[in-house]
């Protein structure tokens, strides 16, 4: 894997890692530097006696530090990349120490075997469940609905008073029914209500807002009580919006493979609650112009094993969750797919996004769809039908070519399509990407949460951003 300065920055989780990488390029400070195909390692003297062992597997790249630092990758295996892409010279070409061979050797086990498995439950018949997990299912489904039942009369009390009537004090209310959901066993829709009594009084559209929340949460309980009438995909999408996740084994196990060149389009990570970290990862195939969402949730201060670097492109098989708008997906296995072998056939399109299928072979070439400019009715086209099929996705893809970043006197915007998208960007982020267009159109993706656009990644003329350069 060839990496420029550049690209090995945009794996820095915060712009001060990538600072402290920075510092941290001097060669004296390394006693030792070593590489072949599969990896580097070094050893960086720290303020102890002993220095710290880094190594990069570079398949992934996938980073490992004996540093106690708790951020992914650290600032070592970063400043190991960025002095190997900077200088190559630097590096003995030799085999690799016992540390970093046993490594590699582990995870190449490791990876092995996750794959086995995965594969093996791809290809087994889904079991039929138990009478007593059947049961179980059918008792939390009881408890959802009480909590629903229990919801929209709430709901609609809160309308009849008005919103004009709400204040301060009203957020601990919100945030009592919002225990209460907890306790009926849907934890997303008391997410929910939490997240809409924190935008109370914030912001001058905060009353469009609330209203758009409060109608989200009384369709959720019209559909919790017509479930039974509801496709097996949209009680799927229900389940999950009330916070009763599906299995990553019944997942691998019902949803065919789709195999594809997947370009990496956006990645963010973000602190949630009780020091977990949560990465979003978007992909786009180059074949079958389908979008995906990679959802991973590190915890306890553990770093990400594997690091996903934008604007490149990894071959591998995806699995999709069940959904009436399948976008969420997990990673089966990684492939090699050479020039010379049979493209996959498109299984999707961005006008008309489709049910996962399994992927065939054709040997008839296909136009790559990561690279054809979709014009913004496409896009917009495409996120419609998507909140059609799934009202409850709360971030949505967008892709924006031709797009011009303003700066406005409340923030900053994106003229695109005729129309200025609000954007969700800080002060250096805005500039970042002002600085990259330079008043000229650049292409941007971001995400779309319904009122505002947060920006990730974006090209022009000049080069890169992306959301962790910021």
């Amino acid at each position: 894997m060839e990496l420029s300065a550049e690209s090995v920055l945009a794996l820095a989780p915060d712009a001060a890692s990538a600072k402290a990488a920075n510092g941290l390029l001097k060669p004296g400070g390394w006693p030792l530097l070593g590489a072949n195909d599969a990896a580097v390692w070094g050893e960086c003297q720290g303020s102890g006696s002993k220095p710290y062992q880094t190594q990069v597997d570079l398949s992934g790249p996938t980073f490992k530090c004996s540093c106690p630092s708790r951020k992914f990758p650290c600032k070592h295996g970063l400043a190991l990349l960025l002095l190997r892409a900077k200088d190559a010279s630097l590096f003995t070409a030799t085999t690799p120490p016992a540390w970093v061979a046993d490594w590699l050797s582990a995870r190449t086990e490791r990876v092995q075997k996750k794959e086995e498995k995965q594969r093996e439950q791809a290809a087994s018949p889904t079991a039929e469940p138990s009478a007593a997990a059947l049961k179980s299912a059918q008792q939390r489904w009881a408890k959802m609905a009480t909590g629903a039942a229990e919801l929209q009369p709430w709901l609609l009390d809160q309308l009849a008073r008005g919103l004009g009537s709400l204040g301060p004090q009203s957020r601990a209310a919100w945030e009592t029914m919002a225990a209460r959901l907890v306790d009926a066993k849907a934890p997303g829709l008391g997410q929910r209500l939490s997240n809409a009594a924190a935008g109370l009084l914030q912001g001058a559209n905060w009353p469009e807002s609330t209203l758009r929340q409060l109608g989200l949460l009384q369709l959720a309980c019209e559909a919790v009580a017509r479930r039974d009438a509801l496709s097996e995909a949209a009680q799927t999408d229900l389940r999950v919006m009330l916070g009763w996740p599906l299995e990553k084994e019944t997942v691998l196990a019902q949803s065919p493979g789709v195999l594809d060149h997947w370009q990496i389009i956006g990645v963010v990570q973000e602190e949630r609650d009780n020091n977990v970290q949560e990465r979003r990862v978007w992909l786009q195939g180059e074949q079958t112009g389908r979008r995906a969402l990679l959802l991973e949730h590190a915890f306890g201060g553990r770093g990400f094993e594997q690091s996903w670097l934008p604007f490149s492109s990894h071959a591998a098989t995806l699995a999709f969750y069940p959904s009436a708008a399948p976008l969420r997906a997990i990673v089966v296995n990684s492939q090699v797919i050479d020039s010379t072998s049979a493209a996959p056939t498109p299984t999707s399109t961005l006008a008309a996004p489709a049910a996962s299928a399994a992927t065939t072979a054709s040997a008839a070439p296909v136009t790559s769809a990561a690279h054809v400019d979709t014009s913004p009715a496409q896009e917009w086209r495409a996120l419609a039908q998507r909140v059609a099929d799934n009202p409850w996705i709360p971030l949505h893809p967008l892709r924006c070519h031709a797009a011009t970043p303003c700066r406005e006197a409340d923030g900053f915007s994106l003229l695109w399509g005729g129309q200025s998208l609000p954007l969700t960007l800080t002060a250096n982020e805005g500039w970042a990407l002002l600085a990259l267009s330079g008043g000229q159109p650049l292409s941007l993706m971001g995400e779309w949460n319904g009122e505002t656009l947060r920006p990730l990644s974006a090209s022009g003329a000049d080069g890169v951003w992306n959301w962790s350069m910021s």
